[in-house]
């Protein structure tokens, strides 16, 4: 996801809000609401994102502040407050909807447009009358991505660049976009870029492993390496952005997910991965979506019982259509196999001579 840095010096860097899966360029605000946390098609690598929650922006005096930092300040609350709004619009609207309640997506589009057009506006006038705040720049255009407006975001995190060469957060959204948009390898380029210069910011590592996994065939050839030595080396970034941030959930899970990739399956690691992952789940849903993915692993593995045990652990009715298939999949495996004509030719005793 892209970041923000309303505070000024890197190591205050502020991230922008975290979200669930939707494109590589970071979650826009549309397509969270037709999600809705809904566990998808197997497996997923998540785009590159932030933090689950960013921090408040510090409190300012206006004795020690420019009054452009002030009314930047503003600008900032405004946009964590119709974000944090507008969060919680989605959350129960996809409450709603699972009862038959919520509102239609069009409906709910326009009540998002319309509660984000004053930020818009005054992101507007802020850099209107400060075209060379830098800062101010790099938010914009995580705020117009999270929009969904693409090519301006990039503009504004170029700019913010131009600007301020020395912020690893515009190195990172710009990498975002280019995995988005291409060149892919642009984005591994910038990436590395904001991890030298900020090689503890989590963050970094996890955008930068989302990337190489979803663009398998370009990590190889741009790292000159096999394509199971780019999944393996898209888990490691994943290892190390978890030193730095050990009970992200998301980031659990994303490294959980990379054992799909690997070639021989390696059962036990995935099983012990989704096993971390599972302990670090928020609520219901998240921990349930968890036993999906340990029964699916554990029937690779032929631990049939095992699986079925976790499946009888997810009640979630959005989770129902998944539970089933996994369900189906298990009565199949339990099965013993057809006997063809072959077999019972060859299951024919010989008769005594």
């Amino acid at each position: 996801m892209p970041q923000h840095s309303p505070s000024g010096p890197v190591s205050n860097v502020s991230l922008a809000r975290g979200c669930q899966f939707a494109n590589l360029a970071g979650v826009k605000w549309l397509a969270m609401a037709v999600v809705g946390g809904a566990l998808g098609a197997w497996p997923i690598y998540a785009a590159p994102k932030s933090a689950d929650k960013a921090p408040p922006p510090p409190i300012f005096s206006t004795s020690t502040v420019s009054p452009a930092e002030a009314e930047f300040q503003r600008v900032m609350a405004l946009d964590d407050a119709a974000h944090e709004e507008v969060d919680k619009w989605i959350k129960e609207n996809a409450s709603f909807a699972r009862q038959g309640a919520g509102l239609s997506q069009a409906v709910l589009s326009l009540k998002i447009e319309q509660r984000l057009a004053p930020v818009k506006q005054a992101y507007e006038d802020f850099l209107q009358r400060h075209p060379k705040h830098a800062r101010g720049q790099l938010a914009f255009g995580s705020f117009l991505n999270d929009l969904g407006d693409e090519a301006e975001a990039r503009q504004r995190w170029q700019k913010a660049l131009e600007l301020d060469p020395a912020n690893p957060a515009a190195y990172n959204n710009l990498a975002n976009s280019y995995g988005q948009s291409g060149p892919v390898t642009k984005a591994f380029e910038l990436y590395a870029k904001a991890i030298e210069m900020n090689p503890r910011q989590s963050i970094y590592y996890h955008n930068l492993g989302s990337v190489i996994l979803l663009h398998r065939k370009e990590a190889a050839v741009h790292y000159r390496t096999a394509e199971q030595q780019v999944v393996r080396h898209a888990m490691e970034l994943y290892r190390l952005a978890q030193q730095f941030d050990p009970a992200n959930f998301q980031l659990a899970t994303d490294l959980a997910q990379a054992h799909y990739a690997l070639q021989p399956p390696d059962y036990e690691a995935a099983i012990a991965a989704w096993t971390r992952a599972q302990s670090l789940a928020r609520d219901a849903q998240e921990r349930e979506g968890t036993h999906l993915h340990l029964a699916r692993v554990k029937a690779a593995a032929g631990r049939l019982n095992e699986a079925r045990s976790h499946l009888g652990s997810v009640t979630n009715s959005a989770l129902a259509a998944v539970k089933a298939r996994l369900e189906r999949e298990l009565v199949g495996q339990a099965l013993p196999p057809p006997v063809t004509s072959e077999g019972r030719r060859l299951a024919i005793p010989s008769a005594p001579r």
